[in-house]
This record gives structure tokens, sequence and C-alpha cells, in this order.
């Protein structure tokens, strides 16, 4: 059964989710401020796309549960995708598709997602069109999944690249982004996936690491010798501090992103 990627509401999120990672390491301020708007537009909490995806996150992320309490969640969540208006997904789709080839270029359409395989199978289980047979072995699979300790290897699922492919971006990709810190992974997660939950997770991580980061660079400004050194630090908490009594701004990623490598980078470094 062919799978037509356009038309699946988490393959466009995460193609959008992984363009604008690497626009925000690249420093691209343009392309990312389109994939801003973009995902500002249609994925703002509470329109179609965005209830949308919230149900195939349901599917995806569940994971260890017992086998029939994950059958009782794949029902209602099928119950809850037939409540959605399939015509207003289409035309929204629609939309989306076009501003994203207007505005970031067909070719954005090539972009590696992982776990594609698992979204396509979902959306297969969306999909009412899909034969009767096909839907119930794309059921059990994600049923199997949800309920297995280790994740489902995914032969049984659609492949629409081959391996070489597969391997082959792979590689590309960590080297060239493999360096990114942990924790700055964790907040362009965080950021990008604030678009659908109205930024309550990025408040609740932001909350924790920014007291963490004014925390370590407190002990480095006490520690140093250095004056230069020593005002930079306490320059970047006092930015720290104010930050904390407002609201989170796309300008300020960039600045939490530098701050995350500045600690890592003193704390690992002897500067004295």
């Amino acid at each position: 059964m062919k799978h037509n990627k356009k038309r699946n509401t988490a393959f466009i999120y995460e193609t959008l989710a992984r363009e604008l990672t690497k626009a925000i390491i690249d420093h691209d301020r343009d392309k990312k401020q389109k994939i801003v708007s973009i995902l500002k537009e249609y994925f703002d909490k509470g329109s179609i796309l965005a209830q949308e995806l919230v149900l195939y996150n349901t599917l995806l992320e569940t994971t260890n549960i017992q086998g029939s309490i994950a059958e009782r969640l794949l029902y209602e969540t099928k119950q809850a995708h037939s409540q959605l208006n399939n015509k207003n997904i289409f035309s929204v789709q629609s939309k989306i598709i076009a501003t994203i080839n207007k505005n970031l270029g067909q070719e954005i359409w090539g972009t590696f997602v992982p776990n594609f395989k698992s979204l396509a199978s979902i959306n297969a289980i969306f999909n009412t069109k899909t034969p009767v047979k096909k839907k119930v072995l794309f059921e059990q699979a994600i049923i199997d999944r949800m309920s297995a300790h280790l994740n489902l290897s995914e032969s049984s699922m659609l492949r629409p690249i081959d391996n070489l492919t597969y391997h082959s971006f792979i590689k590309k990709f960590n080297n060239k982004y493999g360096d990114v810190l942990q924790e700055q992974k964790e907040l362009l997660n965080r950021y990008i996936t604030s678009f659908a939950d109205g930024g309550f997770e990025l408040r609740l991580y932001l909350n924790e690491e920014l007291s963490r980061l004014k925390s370590a660079l407190r002990g480095v400004a006490e520690e140093k010798t250095e004056p230069l050194i020593t005002q930079k630090v306490k320059d970047v908490v006092q930015y720290l501090e104010e930050f904390r009594k407002r609201d989170f701004e796309d300008s300020d990623l960039s600045k939490v992103l530098k701050t995350q490598e500045l600690v890592q980078e003193l704390v690992t470094n002897d500067y004295n």
C-alpha cells in the first residue's frame, strides 16, 4: 500500500521539526523564521492538525503497557480520530503543503524522519480507505510495540527507503549535528513541541534548566580570577534572572543554547 507522506500530519510536523533544528544549528535565521511561522499558523494549540498530531503521538510514544490496555488505547484513539473532520484535515493539509513548497522548497520532503515507518503505519490505521486486512495487521503491530518491553522490529512496516539511503543519511546527519549537547537537544525538542502544546512542557523545562545554568555560572564566577571572564559570567547570570520574569521569545532560543554551551565549556576547561 503506497503511503503519501505529504498527507501524514505527523510526518509533516516531524519534517518541520528536524528542519527547524538544522536551521537553528546552522544559524540560518531566515529559514528558522519561516518554519516557526508555519508551525505557529498550522500547529497552534487547538488547531485541527494539532489535534490529529496528539492522536499520532498517543500511539507512537506509548510503550511498556499491558496488551489489553494497548488494545483499549488503540480503540479509543481511533474513536477520537473518527470524530475529527477529515475534509477539514485534508483542506488544511493542502494549505500547509502549498505553504511549505512556496517558502521552503519541495526538496524539504526528502528530509529523513527516523520513525517514518511507524508514522506510516498509524496513518494507515486512521485512513478509512485502508483495506481491512492490512489495517488489522498494522493495528496488531502497533499493539505489539506498545505492549513490548523492547521496540518491535519494523520489518513488518512500510519501507519507503532502502538501507543504503538510510545509513548514508544517518552518517551525514551525525557527522554534522552529532556534537550538539544533550541539554541542547532537549531544549530544541521542547521548543519545537511547544507549538502543539501551548508551551507548557517548555516552561517546565526552562524553569529547571535556567536554575541549573545559573547555579553553574555562579560557581564558576566564584572560582575564576580573571576580571573579564568573571564579569562576562555575571552578565549572563543577570540575563537569566531577567529572562525568568518574562515570556520566552524566539530570540531567546539561541541565547539559551549558547549559555548551555558556555557552561559546558567553563565547567570542562580550566581558565584560571
